[in-house]
């Protein structure tokens, strides 16, 4: 058996889905080890070796592929404990990384500082060289400078050190010139240059990126090698890949020269894996929601395409790579419900996380959590959380709830557990219309993917608060990221700048940068195994009005010519128009940068149809308890998810149950088993083939 296990290490609890030959997947999760995630990762590996009746070097003898998400780079940023980074750009830009854009954040709080630096100033040198915005060399790079800049370095003792000089996405020479120097004098320092990491304008987003890409570096380094000896010693000849932030995997070599495409990597498995189980309906138009032990990440995919963005942040640092356009708010099992100094009832973005946890864990956590109030609605079973392995506390939550919430609001200890339930609600469906109505989508246009072991207790809530008809929970949710890594292709992204009117182009210029980009590719995707047939190249520019300051993407099918550039200003209008609500046909524009995106197409796994059971689900049934719905306490029937399967439809209010996740259907909803033993809730009475149609514009 070769088989292919998707590994992700979230913020309470690492994800893995095991994957065989015939397309049969198994959910196994452990906690998330903060100190070390590769401990965590290693103790879901021994699990499955166990079910397997096997150790775990036989075990690993039979794994084909293991694509792993990682934290580490993002939890590196987000505490400051990434590498002691220096920094070497241009005379006369030295406080550019830290200047940023000179703008406020918070525009009517006048005491919002910066972020802490990434590199300190007086670990930011610099040397005179000047190249000009065609390339040409205006002043050699000066040795004596940099030969002083490296001196102060090694006095510093850094571990890791980014160059980005002003104009170097021109013309690289002088870059080169400096790394080829300094890995000759500080051999074993981690270098990252612009001209490798992200060439193209602006110049403070370009050193940001290569900053970040400098500072989380070695510490991802240190990981993937750490990871891959263990592996080794216990056998393992298989291939590991690692989730990027665009949605692609790569390499462990890959990844450790380009750090910074790990920041996001966790979340970006979902949207793979949104388009996967919307194919199974003829569904294209998807909102994919993950609802862990810490956050809450949307992503909206329209057209089965997911938004890619170049314009994130990550602990308020630019990263200006190409990511999946994720929406997280601090919304999770986790998040600490507070009262504010108003008096007002407060759910997050504060989590107890996977140490110590909500205190129904009973690890020592002091705080009411959304956890808590689940387990006193009715909706968690005490004794079934984590499939068995794991007893809540039901006195523990309730006295914490009662404490700290009901007696200091002066009501009663379930109004405040129901109370933390729909503030954490409205705070998810609020998010969600940030990415919807916040951009010109309607939401009921589109179905909510459900996803994390959080998240489909709170899912038909939240489809209810924005009108939304359908949800779809798949089977294994509460791994769905890592469902997705395994479905997900590898994928690099090459990007240009070359700054022209597109009435004045050169088009055999612009082409000549596409063949760079395409070789160089190719030859990547080469080294990590892919044959040229299993690779597919998308060509993008990004284009503007002349007199604007703001970018759109916009694709195209082929190399440029006269005809390809007309269906481009064309497609441009008509995206400008969509994004923004306006477009100025015939006006004159401008291309910025040209971009390359090439994917190796992987194996994904078949998932068989599964055997229709019938409507009637009562061999599912368990037993009941009392549960809150409809604003009061009723008994409601709960199913093991387990023994459910295609065609068997339960009427709400209910309560399904897995190992991993539990799945509430609300007083008026109905659920519904697909062919592949997912979960399809919709309101009750609906006609779900009519409303399949209706998302998909049929009606």
């Amino acid at each position: 058996m070769n088989y292919k296990i998707g590994i992700d290490v979230g913020g309470t609890f690492t994800d893995f889905l095991l994957v065989g030959e015939d397309g049969k997947s198994e959910v196994y999760k452990t906690p998330t080890t903060p100190a070390d995630p590769s401990i965590g990762v290693f103790k879901g590996l021994e699990q499955m070796a166990a079910a397997k009746s096997q150790d775990l070097s036989q075990f690993l003898a039979t794994v084909a592929t293991i694509v792993h998400g990682t934290t580490i780079t993002t939890n590196a940023v987000l505490t400051g404990n990434g590498a002691k980074t220096g920094f070497l750009t241009t005379k006369g830009f030295r406080d550019v990384l830290n200047l940023r854009r000179g703008l406020r954040e918070e525009q009517y709080e006048t005491k919002y500082a910066p972020p802490p630096p990434l590199v300190e100033r007086k670990l930011i040198q610099v040397v005179e060289e000047r190249v000009n915005c065609e390339g040409q060399v205006l002043k050699p790079l000066n040795e004596e400078d940099l030969k002083n800049a490296v001196a102060k370095f090694k006095e510093e003792k850094i571990e890791s050190l980014g160059i980005s000089f002003l104009f170097s996405f021109f013309n690289p020479e002088h870059e080169k010139q400096a790394v080829r120097y300094i890995e000759k004098e500080m051999p074993g320092v981690y270098v990252s240059a612009s001209s490798e990491i992200l060439p193209q304008i602006r110049v403070y987003e370009r050193n940001s990126t290569v900053a970040l890409n400098a500072f989380v570096g070695p510490v991802l380094k240190r990981y993937l090698e750490s990871l891959l000896g263990k592996l080794s010693d216990f056998g393992f000849t298989g291939t590991l890949l690692i989730m990027q932030s665009n949605g692609g995997v790569m390499s462990p070599e890959v990844t450790i020269r380009f750090a910074s495409n790990t920041l996001l990597s966790g979340p970006a498995g979902a949207p793979a894996a949104g388009v996967y189980h919307g194919q199974a309906h003829g569904l294209n138009n998807i909102i994919t929601v993950d609802m862990g032990g810490t956050s809450f990440d949307a992503c909206l995919i329209d057209n089965g395409v997911p938004n890619i963005t170049t314009d994130a942040y990550i602990a308020r640092h630019r990263l200006a790579s190409p990511v999946i356009n994720i929406h997280t708010i601090g919304a999770g099992g986790g998040s600490i419900a507070w009262i504010d100094t108003g008096g007002i009832l407060q759910v997050g973005p504060q989590s107890a996380g996977a140490d110590p946890g909500p205190a129904c864990y009973g690890l020592g956590g002091e705080e009411p959590t959304v956890s808590d109030a689940d387990l006193l609605l009715g909706y968690l079973e005490p004794g079934y959380f984590h499939g068995g392995q794991m007893t809540l506390d039901y006195d523990k939550a309730k006295w914490v709830i009662e404490e700290k919430i009901a007696k200091p609001l002066g009501i009663g200890v379930f109004e405040a557990a129901f109370g933390i339930y729909r503030v954490i609600n409205a705070k998810m469906a609020a998010g969600l219309s940030e990415i919807t109505i916040g951009r010109g989508y309607d939401p009921r246009e589109f179905a909510l993917m459900v996803a994390g072991g959080a998240g489909p207790i709170h899912a038909s809530r939240i489809a209810n608060d924005l009108d939304m008809r359908l949800v779809i929970v798949p089977r294994g949710s509460s791994v769905f990221c890592a469902s997705g890594m395994v479905m997900s292709d590898l994928r690099h992204d090459y990007v240009r700048t070359c700054t022209t009117a597109i009435n004045n182009m050169d088009i055999n210029h612009i082409n000549s940068l596409i063949d760079q980009m395409e070789s160089e590719a190719r030859a990547t995707l080469k080294k990590e195994g892919i044959e040229p047939e299993r690779i597919v190249i998308d060509y993008s520019a990004d284009l503007r009005y002349e007199g604007q300051f703001n970018e759109v993407e916009v694709g195209f099918a082929s190399k440029l010519n006269s005809e390809t550039v007309r269906e481009l200003v064309a497609a441009f209008d008509q995206k400008h128009d969509d994004l923004y609500g306006y477009s100025m046909s015939g006006a004159p524009a401008e291309m910025i940068n040209v971009r390359v995106t090439a994917r190796g197409i992987t194996q994904k796994p078949d998932v068989p149809e599964a055997v229709w059971l019938g409507k009637n689900p009562s061999t599912a049934y368990k037993k009941t308890r009392k549960a809150y719905f409809n604003n009061q306490f009723m008994d409601v029937p709960v199913y093991d998810g387990l023994l459910m399967g295609y065609g068997n439809m339960i009427q709400g209010p209910a309560i399904v149950e897995e190992p991993t996740t539990t799945i509430i259907v609300t007083y008026g909803s109905e659920l519904l088993c697909d062919s592949f033993n997912n979960y399809v809730l919709y309101p009750k009475g609906k006609n779900l083939p009519d409303l399949l149609k209706l998302l998909k514009g049929e009606l």
